[in-house]
């Protein structure tokens, strides 16, 4: 199961649902996106959290300021950069 969130909304707390692996995860969703806006300045358009390779990881989608979009895998467990990539 994947969660997705589109958009960053300062309140969307309120509206993200439970995910069935966010039990296992070591850093919270808004740590994920804290690491990943250091790496990336920009606007936080989408998240999930998902196993990827038999590994829970956060991918941030992130809009910078001059309109490209960079995707960043985070490990949910440690809150290493997995990769980074320009979509």
């Amino acid at each position: 199961m994947t969660n997705h969130w589109h958009g960053y909304n300062p309140h969307w707390q309120a509206q993200r649902q439970p995910n069935e692996y966010s039990r296992y995860s070591r850093i919270s969703i808004e740590d994920a996106m804290a690491i990943a806006l250091e790496q990336i300045p920009g606007e936080v358009v989408k998240i999930e959290l998902d196993t990827k390779n038999g590994m829970l990881i956060y991918e941030v989608d992130i809009i910078n300021r001059q309109g490209i979009k960079y995707e960043v895998e985070i490990d949910a467990q440690t809150g290493r950069i997995i990769k980074m990539k320009r979509d």
